[in-house]
């Protein structure tokens, strides 16, 4: 089969499409003939050895497919071959086919594209994890969305909004804040590109706490990290949540006395482990984003598609930060 490969580390550039052998499905496994593979955030550091797992080379990244079904492992009953599927990957997914454990397939519906399947899983369930379990949002509450036109910001908008709550949504452009107030946020604002010095930092922190109001944010979603941190805690309200999700602005140092002063709580959110240690609580939140979607209150929107040739593209402008929504590189048939 074909397949993206990192045989080194390093950027996009280094990527190589080559034949690899075919993978198989193992006891308890799905083999999957790959139509689709979106490209998120974990993708750009996996293939420079700076994510949490480093994969034996050969391998290709890609943590997120949609495809078919093509053969099943022994134990699995769930889904049989040619059934439509989207799947978690962890890496692997940019190439033809992929084997996958059981737990980590769901039945894509007939009415959806593989495109948009392939899209759905990784953001929508890393943010309906951490607004539910880790930031436990109720309806009547702001929400604070930080890089909210990406792939997981424009999840938090929607998940936000189909659970009752006011959403502000923060962007770095005006475009970006168009695709945020489409996705249903209820105000958006345009903050300046880091790095900040200590006057423009208390700008900004000024700039939150206008746009949530006098009580503060209730939860703070935070996929980009950076010297967007530290303003964004100054927005927080009392007994406030503060979801820290990703850094692609860089790995922020907090001033601990701001969490005393509003009694508020930084949380962590791995829905990665979340989804290998409780696969239960997992099925159950993918089941209720399936029935947002089927009821309209969520649409992952793919903004373009790549062939697996030019899948180091797509990797190369979501390390740019350029990435409105989901972008997706077409495989196969």
């Amino acid at each position: 089969m074909k397949a993206l490969l990192s045989k080194e580390p390093g950027g996009p550039e280094t990527l190589e499409l080559a034949d690899l052998s075919d993978p198989v499905a193992g006891k308890g496994q799905v083999l999957i003939a790959v139509r689709a593979c979106s490209v998120n955030y974990p993708d750009v550091l996996i293939i420079e050895d700076k994510y949490q797992f480093r994969p034996e080379r050969p391998f290709a990244p890609g943590c997120e497919v949609a495809g078919v079904v093509e053969a099943v492992g022994e134990g699995v009953a769930h889904v049989a071959p040619g059934d439509r599927v989207v799947a978690t990957t962890g890496h692997g997914g940019m190439a033809e086919k992929v084997a996958v454990p059981a737990h980590q397939v769901f039945a894509l519906p007939d009415s959806r594209s593989f495109a948009e399947g392939a899209a759905l899983l990784l953001t929508y369930a890393t943010s309906i994890h951490a607004l539910l379990d880790r930031g436990h949002l109720k309806a009547g509450q702001t929400l604070l969305v930080l890089g909210a036109a990406g792939g997981v910001g424009l999840a938090a908008v929607e998940l936000g909004k189909a659970h009752g709550a006011r959403v502000i949504a923060a962007v770095s452009s005006e475009e970006k804040a168009e695709a945020a107030r489409a996705a249903g946020a209820d105000d958006a604002i345009v903050y300046p590109r880091a790095p900040f010095d200590k006057a423009q930092s208390k700008a900004l922190a000024e700039q939150f706490k206008a746009a949530v109001g006098p009580n503060g944010a209730d939860v703070i979603y935070d996929p980009v990290g950076g010297d967007y941190a530290e303003p964004a805690l100054r927005a927080i309200g009392w007994e406030g949540r503060y979801l820290v999700v990703g850094f692609p602005a860089g790995i922020p140092k907090l001033p601990l006395n701001l969490t005393l002063l509003k009694s508020c709580d930084v949380c962590g959110v791995f829905w990665g482990a979340f989804a290998m240690r409780n696969p239960d609580a997992n099925a159950a939140h993918v089941a209720h984003l399936f029935d947002l979607w089927e009821a309209g209150r969520i649409a992952p929107r793919v903004t373009e598609t790549f062939s697996l040739a030019d899948g180091g593209k797509a990797i190369a402008k979501m390390a740019a930060r350029q990435a409105i929504g989901k972008l997706v590189v077409a495989i196969g048939g």
